[in-house]
């Protein structure tokens, strides 16, 4: 799930500007489902948080939206947590290598 994205397991050339934007796609494209998930979660649980007020919506199937809002936005954080971790832990082993 989380492999390396390029094949080539050497350090990337970041002296070239063709080298920079390829390592700019290949880091963008480490732990994507998990930081997405995150913030799909994230952002339906803060528009649930809201919703009481904002929208006049104050029950959801006998669940307060509030309730639900905040159980989505704690969903979110592991995720998002994982995604940083996974992508710190994939640079510092990319960029060490000689």
């Amino acid at each position: 799930m989380f492999d390396h994205p390029s094949p080539d397991l050497s350090r990337p050339d970041l002296s070239t500007k063709q080298g920079r934007k390829a390592w700019r796609h290949e880091y963008r494209m480490v732990a994507v489902r998990p930081r997405r998930w995150g913030l799909w979660l994230l952002t339906a649980g803060f528009l649930l948080l809201l919703s009481p007020s904002a929208f006049g919506l104050h029950s959801i199937m006998g669940w307060s939206p509030s309730l639900i809002g905040m159980a989505l936005m704690v969903a979110a954080t592991p995720l998002l947590i994982a995604g940083a971790v996974l992508r710190r832990r994939y640079r510092r082993g990319r960029l060490a290598k000689p």
